[in-house]
């Protein structure tokens, strides 16, 4: 009989990783002048502004909360007076903010890119399904932080870290709720997908723009 708990959190997680590594290395060896976005600024303006800058937000932040609540150990919290039940709190308080941003961000987008025929109409097959699957992936984030509040510290948390360090234990997730089993899943697809999407402009993000010297405009005076 075949252990799905084990193909979907030791097998499936691997073979998402490994395409997610070579996939990007590939591209990027390969096919370095599709490096970017794609965006459809150019076709469609107004929609484009509120929901790139939400969903942006969103993501990025909920991603940086999902790094620093996950792959910390609880131990570490700890010491800062932070205990498990708290770490909790702040966790869903966070990812109900930030989440939700991401969720709306995502549903405004997928929203213009259905209903904009221009938009539409250059949109590949890949876009789509790469847009539906970040409102999957998010909805069920998002819904698991308002309805869920599954205590994911000695569960999740330490099935990923040992998902990175190499040494996995897939038993952690056999008594985790189905929706962040899907959540988890659907996450580990965007992954194996990404190489192969527009999603490849994440390793473009303009860091150094944030620290940058300012731009001196200086204004030229007529000589009399």
């Amino acid at each position: 009989m075949i252990d799905w708990n084990l193909v979907a959190f030791l097998i499936f997680p691997y073979l998402c990783l490994a395409i997610f590594t070579l996939g990007h290395l590939y591209r990027y060896l390969k096919d370095p002048y599709h490096w970017n976005a794609r965006s459809s600024e150019l076709l469609e303006k107004e929609g484009l502004r509120y929901g790139s800058v939400i969903f942006h937000y969103g993501v990025v932040l909920t991603f940086v909360g999902h790094f620093g609540g996950l792959l910390i150990p609880q131990v570490v919290f700890d010491q800062f007076g932070i205990h498990g039940q708290l770490h909790t709190r702040i966790a869903i308080i966070l990812g109900m903010v930030f989440g939700g941003a991401a969720f709306i961000g995502i549903c405004l987008l997928l929203w213009r890119r259905l209903s904009i025929d221009r938009v539409l109409a250059h949109s590949s097959i890949m876009n789509l399904t790469t847009s539906i699957l970040l409102l999957l992936t998010i909805g069920i984030g998002t819904y698991n932080v308002f309805f869920g509040h599954f205590y994911v510290l000695d569960t999740v948390a330490p099935w990923i870290r040992s998902i990175i360090t190499l040494s996995p234990e897939p038993k952690l997730m056999a008594i985790v709720p189905i929706s962040y089993k899907l959540h988890i899943l659907s996450a580990f697809t965007l992954f194996a997908i990404s190489p192969f999407t527009r999603l490849i402009h994440i390793w473009s993000v303009p860091i150094p723009y944030l620290f940058r010297n300012y731009i001196i405009m200086r204004k030229r005076t007529m000589e009399l």
